[in-house]
This record gives structure tokens, C-alpha cells and sequence, in this order.
């Protein structure tokens, strides 16, 4: 017996490194998926919890719903698309006008 370890990866056949390979990324993806729906919980938690203190804290908090929106739909419709594009341009027009 040796103190050096053996590369098992190295002594697989191309198609089980292959599937190897997926199993490890779809586990870290997983894992992403995971910090990323925390992550959101937290967000959204702070939102509910935290009353905007100005109109712009106001319009972060929409902007983040209409995001909310836009991904729930699927972007299907082409109209909500536009409407979601002109809400964002007026704050964003507003927000430089304060």
C-alpha cells in the first residue's frame, strides 16, 4: 500500500467520465439553486419587513415584482413585455429627474 492516491477519474472510460462529469455539475447546480432560493427568501423577507422610506426604495420594490412577473409568465406575452419595458424606463426616468 501507497500514500499516494490513485486517480480513479484518469481510469474510467470516456463515457462513464462523461457521466461522472454531469452528476458533479448538476450537484453544484443544485447547490447554486439552493444559495440562490435562500438568498431570495432573505430578499423577499426584507422587502415585506421593510417599508420603503422614499420613492425610490418604492420603486426598487416594484421593479423587483415586475422582474418576479416577468419571469412567471414566461415571457409570453409580447404587450406585458413592453409594459414592463416602459414602467422600468419611467423610473428610471423619474429616479434621474429627484
Amino acid at each position: 500500500m501507497t500514500d499516494k492516491p490513485i486517480d480513479l477519474d484518469r481510469r474510467r472510460g470516456m463515457a462513464s467520465q462523461q457521466a461522472t462529469d454531469l452528476r458533479r455539475l448538476a450537484t453544484e447546480v443544485e447547490a447554486d439553486r439552493e444559495n440562490l432560493r435562500q438568498r431570495q427568501e432573505e430578499l423577499e423577507r426584507h422587502l415585506l419587513t421593510s417599508p420603503a422610506e422614499n420613492w425610490q426604495q418604492a420603486a426598487d420594490k416594484a421593479r423587483y415584482l415586475l422582474a418576479l412577473f416577468g419571469t412567471a409568465s414566461g415571457g409570453g406575452d409580447a404587450r406585458v413585455k413592453i409594459l414592463i419595458a416602459a414602467v422600468l424606463a419611467d423610473f428610471d426616468r423619474l429616479a434621474e429627474q429627484a
